[in-house]
């Protein structure tokens, strides 16, 4: 393992370098790579290792109502990839997950994994910590999905956005977006020009502006009705 960075990995990287060669020490494990568009799992299948994405980036996607896939996140390495369901009674991905770049992927079986939290205390509390934080993204993602409007879906996630700036800048009205239009139209599950012309629509209210990336809330109460 000594030629593995984890410093950036939310559930290994501040047990440092002697604490990670322990937790690995005879352990079990396997290093797979993918090419990019290569699908590294499809949703239903059995989760039987923890997954830590070593280099790369993958998308997770989910099949819509209508047929179409919606984008539920893209994740950048070092990060672990549906570790709070290889303990779930019903213990299968819940997403499509495909390579975004050639990368490569740790595989851990679920019994070394066990091993690893009797080893160190430490590491189960990350790995409870990130799987808790996880769930809160999930659970905002429910939210935008349960969201029948494109406009209504869009107000969330800019009011999201700039309540998350408002807390280091309290009086913040605009911010730079982390999706282009392309990306926010997958992630919310609707085609680029329906989300575009519901963009030009709040900017001809007076609602909003964008501006390539960068987006100024101009009549906020006006953008929150749009989430009832």
């Amino acid at each position: 393992m000594q030629n593995l960075n984890f410093s950036r990995c939310p559930i290994l990287g501040d047990l440092g370098n002697e604490r990670v060669h322990k937790l690995f020490n005879g352990a079990n494990f396997k290093i797979e790579s993918f090419d990019k568009g290569e699908v590294v799992a499809l949703q239903g299948d059995p989760c039987k290792h923890l997954y830590i994405l070593l280099t790369g980036s993958v998308r997770t996607e989910m099949t819509t109502e209508n047929g179409g896939l919606m984008t539920i996140e893209n994740i950048e390495a070092v990060r672990p990839l549906a570790s709070a369901f290889l303990f779930a009674e019903e213990n299968r991905f819940p997403v499509d997950v495909t390579a975004n770049t050639p990368c490569r992927i740790l595989m851990i079986p679920r019994d070394e994994v066990i091993k690893m939290f009797q080893t160190d205390g430490k590491f189960l509390e990350n790995y409870i910590k990130f799987n808790s934080n996880k769930a809160q993204f999930l659970s905002n993602r429910l939210k935008v999905l349960n969201i029948k409007t494109i406009k209504g879906k869009l107000a969330y996630y800019i009011i999201e956005g700039l309540e998350s700036i408002r807390l280091s800048q309290p009086n913040a009205d605009s911010y730079h977006m982390d999706k282009n239009q392309t990306e926010l139209a997958k992630f919310f599950g609707v085609t680029r020009p329906a989300l575009a012309r519901c963009i030009s629509e709040l900017e001809s209210e007076g609602v909003i502006e964008l501006q390539k990336k960068v987006i100024t809330i101009k009549n906020y109460k006006a953008l929150n009705n749009l989430l009832g």
